[in-house]
């Protein structure tokens, strides 16, 4: 049995959920925090500004953990809507940052593959060059330059591609496409790094629960192992489903024009994370599997 099968939260550190703060609580993966440790305070975007600092300090305690999964996410809406995204994605962090170096806090704050610019051909380390191509790219390295500014003990942790396989993300749109049309085309010239909310959540909750170290870096990467194009991701989800993968046809980006340009290669690797000595996330597969089990309709991997 290696690290990647054993399960996501098996034998990992936990924070006193008293002393756990999330915001971004009922997005993906504030609820993935959540669900598994329920005893935390979350504050949604409807409860909180978290660019207002007289709001922040309101619910900041000395000795919280504040894990900042709070995140303006729409990347082509963003293109347009510049300020709205860094307001959420640069200032708010900022403010956060201030307000926990103040009230002896920690912050741990969520990134995103998208500060690089996506041209590379090897997984990304955390000290590679950024370069983001997009609005939002460049609202989520501003928010971690914010961060680290104002609070340089804070950790932060870049992550890709999350899903859970509800609502509205790759995976459950995957499985509703599987039920409305005879086939599908997904562009297979983008490659990341799929990776299931909760198996990030359990690793975020792991760095939580272990106290500070001036040797870890900064900066982290955490995602499942592994790397898929959306075109390999889609046949998974078919493949799971029982469903044929061939109903699966490739294409490439240019098919599939968007407002903000996607990265062709964001894989980011889980070096920094294992030399932190925290638990590796299991390989992205595995993840899936677990993730379409949690889904009524799933009839089980073949």
């Amino acid at each position: 049995m290696t690290a990647h099968d054993v399960s996501p939260t098996a034998g990992r550190p936990r924070p006193d959920s008293a002393r756990l703060l999330v915001t971004g609580a009922r997005g993906q993966l504030g609820r993935a925090v959540m669900t598994l440790a329920p005893g935390a305070r979350g504050v949604a975007h409807t409860d909180l500004d978290i660019t207002a600092a007289d709001a922040v300090r309101k619910l900041v305690n000395p000795g919280d953990v504040l894990i900042n999964c709070a995140a303006y996410t729409a990347v082509d809406r963003a293109e347009t809507d510049v300020d709205a995204a860094f307001a959420v994605n640069a200032t708010g962090p900022g403010v956060l940052a201030r307000v926990c170096a103040e009230n002896g806090a920690r912050l741990i704050h969520v990134s995103t593959d998208y500060v690089f610019p996506g041209t590379g051909a090897h997984p990304y380390e955390p000290d590679d060059p950024t370069g983001p191509a997009t609005v939002y790219g460049r609202s989520k390295l501003a928010g971690e330059q914010a961060v680290l500014e104002f609070a340089p003990d804070a950790d932060i942790v870049r992550t890709a591609w999350v899903y859970t396989g509800a609502g509205v993300d790759f995976v459950a749109t995957m499985r509703r496409l599987e039920r409305e049309r005879d086939t599908i085309t997904v562009v297979r010239d983008q490659i990341g790094s799929p990776t299931y909310a909760p198996d990030l959540a359990a690793g975020l909750l792991e760095l939580a629960g272990r106290p500070g170290n001036p040797a870890t870096p900064r900066i982290l990467h955490a995602t499942n192992a592994g790397q898929a194009s959306w075109f390999d991701l889609a046949r998974a989800v078919f493949t799971g489903l029982g469903a044929d993968p061939e109903r699966v046809l490739p294409c490439g980006t240019e098919n599939f024009p968007r407002p903000a340009p996607r990265p062709a290669y964001s894989v980011l690797s889980g070096n920094s994370w294992a030399a932190a000595g925290l638990s590796p996330l299991r390989h992205w597969k595995q993840a899936l599997n677990d993730a379409l089990a949690a889904i009524s309709d799933y009839p089980g991997p073949p």
